[in-house]
């Protein structure tokens, strides 16, 4: 076992050693994008294992290591390391896990401090904890990156999110069924083996592009379905039930707004909070070079989508944050802040009028930008058809899954009367 050493606060520290000798468990939220990250982890030395389990038991031992009142993303992630450690999968005085951390407002930067405590409630407070985050908290020795890497760490955002994208536009009309989940495997490996280099990010974003394009299909009329929210229940099929699996079994498309808006978001309201109040301005900097590169990543990656006529381009996050200002100030940043509304809104000027708004029923900052905002939005956009759905331990799956049924029967109405 690696000597354990503590920081002036007595936070457990992750150390040289421990990077050579633990093993690092981390949560799943979208499959692509964490595949990438564990790649480039294990490039830098690290044993990394990403969690995939989506027991029932997560739950159950999620409600044992928090309080119930917590945020329920909080309580799958804590529940889902909880049921790897009692596994007996690993060895537990060489293993460590990995937690993001973002530092704002949310209840979301708590999560690393609810995890320790019920490792020390549990008898486990030898495990450390790192924070993975851009903000420079919590450092450890043994968790540090030379800046290429995480440039490369910022190329899979843009790589993740395109293989994603391209594949919601694909899969509901391939004539093979499994051609576009095949497609995402083969480039996934593709990726993994190769250095994830920024020169050559254009040529192969178009690569991709024109792989997915290959892929033989029929267009049919199809209802459309838009999933925005908290950003954990959105993405992670964990905490939203699979529902991405059931929209397909409905005979769906599914469109998910990318992780890059999210992180240029990041960048972004700390830009007005330095704007607004005039405080730290040189966080300010690193904000404004943060939201740079990924806006530069991003148009790279609208023109590969642009290429094929047939795919529906995202729109830049510029204008998403203008459709949200007619609704709410940019000022507004605890949760998604702005950055939901605004999705909603630019969903329905996308011409996807069926949204589903997911979130944590606990989660107040997004019922107020989401479920509070949808009377606003409708009153300009009478035709949008948008059903918010609470996920929560004590929410039936069985009552969410008729909320979403009801609104995809009002969806194939309008759809076949827009046929006839």
């Amino acid at each position: 076992m690696a000597e354990l050493i503590y920081d002036e606060t007595g936070r457990l520290l992750f150390t040289e050693e421990m990077r050579r000798e633990y093993t690092i468990l981390v949560p799943m939220m979208l499959p692509v994008h964490m595949t990438f990250l564990v790649k480039i982890l294990r490039e830098q030395g690290f044993r990394v294992e990403l969690l995939t389990s989506t027991s029932p038991a997560i739950t159950d031992l999620g409600l044992q290591s928090v309080h119930n009142d917590t945020c329920y993303p909080a309580l799958l992630v804590i529940g889902q390391m909880m049921e790897a450690l009692e596994s007996g999968k690993y060895d537990m005085d060489k293993v460590a896990l990995i937690i993001t951390q973002t530092g704002g407002g949310c209840r979301a930067s708590n999560y690393i401090h609810l995890l320790r405590k019920a490792l020390q409630k549990r008898g486990w407070s030898h495990i450390p904890v790192i924070s993975f985050n851009l903000a420079g908290m919590e450092k450890n020795p043994g968790f540090r990156f030379s800046p290429k890497v995480y440039l490369e760490m910022l190329g899979i955002v843009v790589y993740a999110d395109l293989i994603m994208n391209l594949a919601n536009q694909t899969r509901p009309y391939e004539l093979r069924a499994g051609d576009a989940d095949a497609m995402i495997e083969r480039w996934t490996q593709r990726l993994l083996e190769q250095k994830l280099s920024v020169r050559r990010l254009s040529r192969t974003l178009a690569a991709i592009t024109a792989d997915f394009a290959a892929i033989p299909v029929r267009r049919e009329p199809k209802v459309t379905v838009g999933v925005v929210g908290e950003i954990y229940i959105k993405y992670a099929a964990l905490g939203n039930n699979n529902l991405e699996q059931l929209l397909a079994d409905e005979g769906c498309e599914v469109v998910v707004p990318g992780l890059l808006d999210f992180v240029i978001f990041m960048g972004d309201h700390h830009l007005v909070d330095t704007r607004r109040y005039r405080i730290k301005w040189k966080k300010g900097l690193v904000s404004a070079l943060i939201k740079v590169i990924f806006s530069f990543f991003q148009r790279r990656l609208i023109r590969a989508i642009r290429q094929v006529p047939s795919y529906r381009v995202p729109a830049d996050f510029g204008i998403i944050k203008r459709l949200a200002g007619d609704y709410v100030s940019d000022g507004n940043k605890m949760g998604e802040g702005w950055l939901l509304t605004g999705e909603i809104v630019e969903l329905i000027h996308a011409g996807i009028g069926n949204i589903i708004c997911t979130q944590p029923f606990g989660c107040l900052p997004n019922h107020i930008v989401g479920k509070g905002m949808i009377r606003a939005i409708r009153g300009d956009h009478p035709d949008a058809n948008i059903v918010c759905v609470d996920y929560d331990p004590g929410a039936t799956r069985t009552n969410q899954e008729n909320r979403i049924k009801l609104m995809l029967s009002v969806a194939r109405e309008r759809l076949t009367e827009k046929s006839a």
